[in-house]
């Protein structure tokens, strides 16, 4: 009667294995390394490098465990924290700015295991250490330069239309014009309805005012959406160009709501250099390639960034700086070979213009500016040796293309490569600058102790609650307890499992999502039980457990669902602590309810099914 198909059996096994075996990545401890880069981030590591690094710790009587290549990186790894510390020390004195060393807990998980996609599962700030930060992008402010570019653009306009106006200005976010007469007034309201979307390319929202010759305009919703999206993606890539540099593993980048970026450095403890790089200064400037006219005086020489032994001389007069590029993106010519588009706001295209206009056939720079800082061994007061940074400004040539026509506000850059190289140096002009100025709404800083504090907690919360809910499950319910706890141990392992493949992170109110998911593991079958003791009272035992599965499972559903639903809320709408909790939670209830409805029913089944019982004691 209680009797599952070879079907259902194999079900339950495929996901134990599957479930165990993502789990165990988890059993093989971290070891501590060290990552090893090239400061300039278009230089890959290499075996030199290595050489190098090996070179210095067998000097200094350092022996790592292992040391090798991985992803334009050397990983070194330890067989303790102090060698680890010891060699960080080390290399950073000898090598300074030729390489950022990272500290890091280097898995050591088997290489088969590894092939499948195992994987430890991720830890947290508040389990592992490291720096959070919150950011805020001025959406208002983003919107308040396209105004003004618009409004730049509209004078301009209306005087070459000969439209009079007495007042131009912007308000509460909208532009304002005041017309002299009513036929000024007629033909600006024209050129607005024509040029919508125009200027700016986005849709705007045109208030007519006859009475006083006033006209107002403010972007629609969708082009603010679009604004605030561009803002927040540009800043998004500007930033994550900018954590690259502190070279550490898995850090986090990403948008969280409308116009939030949270940035997440594991193992990083000073969040001053960490804000250091995050809030560095980069920017742009077009020049005019020196000719045989041109004075010493007037000419500088620079290096190109993709081969610093290549140099071209530049006029040090500035054509346009890159606070004045508002867009650059890809796309390709007329003979399908990639080139890359530059918006400058109004300024900047008058700027453009003027020096081009005349200069038909030269050679224009596009210099990237950069604020490095550069590091050095001090005495310091205390006969302590230290490294004392002092910043720089550095300058390089990204792209170096002939004048075919004259420029404004809009024009292209011929000549970059292949399409590859064409979104680089793209990336490269929209770094220059954030697209709207942030601030830190948040910071948290965790160290590396007190992660190791949190994670023992953790698991000393887990191990009592499950000890106690498996010592009464047994005493209370005896053989089927006894299957309800196994179903138990069976639930955190697949929970940890789904989370190694998904590669889910767990923070510490992650944990409390486990201990919570134990709690409604047992809801379940304690359910199930009683059920059972219901039907026992006017039914034999082999149709009581049948009916007591079958009858509690409507309930346990039901309970699991709406709990499901508003896990899955929490982690959409929720940040942080918010979304560690409801991502274990949301798994563990899944796999809660696999393990009460079919493994506890498949190990009953297995223990009851082909028995004649008189008698059920539970």
């Amino acid at each position: 009667m209680n009797k599952f198909s070879i079907t259902q059996y194999l079900l339950i096994l495929f996901v134990l294995i599957l479930g165990f075996t993502y789990a165990l990545p988890n059993l093989y401890p971290t070891q501590p390394s060290i990552q090893v880069a090239y400061t300039d981030s278009g230089k890959s590591a290499d075996q030199i490098l290595l050489n190098e690094l090996q070179d210095i710790l067998d000097n200094n009587e350092i022996n790592p465990q292992e040391i090798f290549l991985r992803d334009n990186k050397i990983v070194i790894k330890f067989d303790s924290l102090d060698d680890q510390l010891d060699s960080k020390t080390v290399l950073q004195n000898k090598l300074l700015d030729k390489v950022i060393i990272a500290l890091n807990l280097e898995p050591s998980t088997p290489d088969w295991l590894k092939e499948i996609g195992g994987q430890p599962v991720k830890l947290g700030l508040d389990l592992s250490g490291g720096v959070h930060f919150l950011l805020e992008v001025d959406i208002e402010t983003a919107q308040q330069g396209r105004l003004e570019l618009l409004l730049d653009s509209y004078r301009k306009t209306f005087k070459e239309e000969r439209i009079e106006f007495s007042n131009s200005s912007i308000d509460d976010l909208k532009l304002v014009f005041e017309f002299k007469t009513r036929d000024s007034y007629n033909k600006a309201l024209s050129r607005y309805s024509l040029d919508s979307p125009g200027l700016s390319g986005l849709q705007y929202i045109i208030t007519e005012r006859p009475a006083t010759n006033t006209l107002f305009l403010e972007y629609s919703d969708v082009a603010l959406r679009e604004i605030r999206d561009y803002a927040v993606g540009q800043n998004l890539i500007t930033l994550r160009n900018r954590v690259n540099e502190l070279g550490v593993s898995e850090p986090i980048v990403q948008r969280e709501g409308a116009s939030r970026i949270v940035v997440q450095l594991p193992g990083v403890q000073d969040p001053t250099a960490a804000k250091k790089i995050i809030g560095k200064t980069a920017n742009l400037e077009f020049r005019l390639e020196a000719n045989s006219r041109t004075s010493p005086l007037r000419k500088e020489e620079f290096p190109f960034k993709e081969n610093e032994f290549m140099t071209a001389s530049l006029e040090k007069a500035v054509v346009v700086s890159g606070d004045r590029v508002t867009n650059a993106s890809t796309g390709f010519d007329e003979s399908g070979f990639a080139q890359v588009n530059i918006t400058l706001d109004m300024q900047g295209g008058r700027a453009m213009q003027k020096a081009t206009s005349g200069n038909i056939g030269r050679k224009l720079a596009v210099l990237f500016v950069e604020q490095k800082s550069k590091s050095e061994l001090v005495i310091d007061e205390n006969g302590e040796t230290v490294i004392e940074q002092t910043t720089y400004i550095e300058k390089n040539i990204i792209s170096l293309a002939t004048i075919q026509a004259v420029l404004g506000t809009s024009f292209r850059i011929t000549g970059v490569g292949t399409p590859q190289e064409a979104s680089e140096l793209a990336l490269l002009l929209r770094a220059g600058a954030l697209a709207a100025p942030m601030k830190f709404e948040e910071e948290r800083t965790i160290g590396p102790s007190l992660g190791q504090e949190n994670i023992d907690k953790g698991m000393k919360s887990i191990m009592i609650g499950l000890a106690l809910v498996v010592i009464f499950m047994t005493f209370y319910y005896r053989v089927f307890g006894i299957a309800a706890n196994i179903s138990l141990l069976i639930n955190l392992v697949l929970i940890t499992g789904v989370m190694s493949l998904l590669g889910a992170t767990l923070t510490l109110p992650g944990i409390a999502g486990i201990v919570l998911t134990v709690g409604m593991a047992v809801d379940a079958n304690v359910l199930i039980f009683a059920r059972i003791r219901e039907e026992l009272k006017d039914k034999d035992p082999q149709t009581a457990i049948r009916d007591g599965f079958s009858r509690a499972f409507i309930t346990i559903f039901d309970a699991n669902v709406t709990t499901l639903i508003a896990a899955l809320i929490l982690y959409v709408i929720g940040t942080g602590p918010v979304k560690g909790f409801a991502i274990t939670l949301s798994i563990g209830i899944v796999t809660s309810m696999f393990t009460a409805i079919m493994c506890t029913r498949a190990m009953v089944n297995l223990i009851y099914g082909n028995k004649n019982i008189k008698e059920l004691k539970i």
